[in-house]
């Protein structure tokens, strides 16, 4: 059921030509790092935050949540579309020990492109995602 969620916001997201990427868990779960996720993080272009919110909240619900000391991302949005939930990232902003550490989705951050059903799913590399968990 997740999986078919997440296709369907996939193909939404390549339609209305998002540039987008997966991380996170999932990103970890898709190379066989980890057995098993609890969300999708979906990384988008800052420039791209308004047009993602009106397509994802015709299919799903926009859920509120309390900020996060240790973020400051120039968009967090968390969706739940069909009973899975979806973070959505623009200008991702981790803070560490007082310092603002800045990745803005670009184009030469997609380093892969894997299919799911048909669909491409445009990947960032498990390497950056590594230097995000050890800032966190």
């Amino acid at each position: 059921m997740k999986l078919q969620a997440f296709i369907k916001v996939a193909k939404l997201l390549n339609n209305n030509k998002i540039l987008w990427a997966v991380g996170g868990s999932f990103l970890l779960y898709i190379k066989g790092i980890i057995k098993k996720f609890n969300d999708f993080d979906i990384m988008i272009a800052e420039n791209d935050v308004e047009k993602v919110k009106r397509l994802l909240s015709d299919c799903g619900t926009l859920k509120t949540r309390e900020k996060n000391r240790r973020y400051r991302s120039k968009a967090f949005l968390e969706y739940v579309i069909e009973e899975t939930d979806f973070d959505i990232i623009a200008g991702f902003v981790i803070i560490s020990e007082g310092v603002e550490h800045y990745f803005p989705l670009e184009k030469k951050d997609i380093v892969e492109t894997v299919y799911i059903d048909d669909t491409p799913i445009p990947l960032q590399s498990v390497e950056e995602w590594k230097d995000y968990y050890y800032l966190k």
